[in-house]
């Protein structure tokens, strides 16, 4: 084996391990998949294709430079859903806890123009704990750059987020302005900011959950359209819903047997919005 060959293996295993058994271990006794194992859950088996594998950040600051890792803590390509095409990333918390460098923005981006290009929905498997903060500034140009990516694939493609971690602050910008938002119970968050900082700021004292859990997001906020048990039935969900929208809007919807008439009355939407507009609904 040549020793070009012997390198690519090498960096190849690398980003496939992430941050190490050790890491990976510990999301799976937060009951949660990685994001190599989301992915697998997601897509059709054997129709992902893999875009980026070997980027590395480029930071140099506060000893970053000795700690590379192939992927750089997101992985992206494209694969097909009951066989139609879709684009991916999916960030792997083992990897700086999922935080977004600027070569991991790019990663997004370059994906996210590909689907615009083709025409292909974007699913988005989020589990980030925001900027990172080694690369200060960079990174939240970064995380501009994905925000401007969102806004030109809006109403182009189907934009799809999952929730899948603790996300906070740029790590749910991101989300926010996508199509759809699922969340997993117990494991999956939105907020600006965390509880420590509201507590210092307001001298409250508020959980996780009541901040921005699953639960508060699908039926107070109305950040998210469903909360899900677990990362499986999240992504089997995600599997279902890609059924439902067109592959962009130069295609049609999808047709899908029903046998619901479409002439059914459905009395109750004449109350879903109350009379008085002080009212909330």
């Amino acid at each position: 084996m040549s020793a070009n060959i012997a390198e690519m293996e090498r960096r190849r295993e690398a980003a496939r391990m992430g941050g190490g058994q050790k890491r990976i271990d510990a999301q799976h006794a937060k009951g949660k998949l990685t994001a190599r194992e989301r992915l697998d859950v997601l897509l059709d088996e054997g129709s992902f294709e893999e875009l980026y594998t070997y980027v590395e950040h480029d930071c140099v600051d506060f000893g970053m430079q000795d700690q590379k890792i192939p992927g750089d803590g997101v992985v992206t390509g494209s694969g097909t859903i009951n066989g139609r095409l879709v684009y991916v990333f999916s960030q792997d918390f083992t990897v700086f806890g999922g935080s977004l460098s600027k070569r991991h923005a790019e990663k997004i981006c370059k994906v996210m123009d590909n689907a615009m290009k083709v025409g292909a929905p974007v699913i988005g498997l989020n589990d980030s704990g925001g900027a990172r903060i080694q690369e200060g500034v960079a990174s939240l140009g970064g995380y501009a750059e994905v925000f401007q990516k969102n806004v030109l694939a809006s109403g182009v493609v189907p934009q799809l987020s999952l929730i899948m971690g603790p996300c906070a602050g740029g790590a749910v910008y991101s989300p926010a302005m996508t199509d759809f938002i699922f969340m997993v119970k117990d494991s999956s968050y939105m907020f600006v900011t965390g509880p420590d900082v509201v507590k210092t700021v307001t001298n409250e004292e508020v959980t996780q959950e009541d901040l921005g859990g699953a639960v508060v997001h699908t039926t107070k906020t109305s950040v998210a359209d469903l909360a899900l048990e677990n990362d499986i039935e999240a992504l089997l969900a995600a599997r279902e819903l890609i059924g439902f929208v067109p592959e962009s809007n130069r295609d049609p919807l999808p047709e899908l047997p029903t046998d619901d008439p479409w002439d059914r009355r459905e009395d109750s939407l004449d109350t879903l919005i109350p009379a008085s507009s002080n009212m909330p609904y």
